[in-house]
């Protein structure tokens, strides 16, 4: 009888604190913003770099990870209260001597992170050749003055989601005729079937010495 008597009260214990678990309201509010150097959103590989939230005053204190968009976005549901923002390391940008930001999340609160890149690209351009040929210009220049460039490369996607681990084409940059600062031109071939399709995703990317992740620059969709 004693042992039921025990079982029945934990059963009841547990039903109780079951029910006020299902009671806690949902995340009501919303956090969402840009990862940006002079303004201007960061393009990088979806998911590939992470921002990282904290909030004080809670038993369960432990991160709340944010993974930025290829269009440099990101977006969390949270609840309303004081957090910090965490600059991960590991990204295509150089880490910050203080990298955490205080932001104060009540109701729809949007920020812009800023980051500072390694290399930028610019003034890209996408011009289709005759037959399958494609030629790409854009330029490439240092922010970090001690970073080196490791890698340029071309891609051509069915998706919006193009990057460097993503793509149904890359073309790789022969680093000898790379000028930083000055007009790089590349030539690339479109594959038989992205023809047949009639249009493509495309992109640049730029790796450093100091990363694994790829600035890239913001997909295009460019028609044949």
């Amino acid at each position: 009888m004693k042992t039921k008597i025990l079982f029945i009260a934990a059963c009841v214990c547990f039903l109780l604190a079951s029910c006020e678990y299902d009671n806690y309201d949902a995340p009501s509010a919303k956090l969402s913003g840009r990862v940006v150097y002079n303004d201007a959103p960061v393009g990088v590989r979806t998911n590939g770099t992470q921002l990282e939230l904290w909030q004080d005053g809670y038993e369960l204190y432990t991160k709340i990870p944010v993974y930025i968009a290829q269009d440099g976005t990101f977006s969390a549901s949270l609840f309303n209260g004081q957090y910090k923002l965490v600059r991960l390391s590991g990204a295509p940008w150089e880490d910050q001597p203080m990298d955490t930001i205080r932001i104060e999340v009540k109701g729809n609160t949007v920020v812009d992170v800023p980051v500072k890149p390694y290399f930028i690209i610019k003034n890209e351009s996408y011009q289709k050749g005759t037959g399958n040929a494609i030629t790409v210009k854009f330029t490439i220049e240092k922010v970090v003055e001690s970073a080196e460039v490791k890698s340029v490369n071309f891609y051509l996607g069915e998706g919006i989601l193009t990057d460097h681990n993503k793509n149904e084409y890359k073309g790789e940059l022969d680093l000898s005729g790379l000028v930083l600062g000055q007009e790089t031109t590349m030539t690339a071939t479109i594959p038989e079937k992205m023809l047949k399709n009639g249009y493509a995703f495309v992109r640049i990317g730029v790796q450093s010495n100091k990363s694994n992740e790829y600035f890239y620059t913001q997909v295009q969709k460019i028609s044949f």
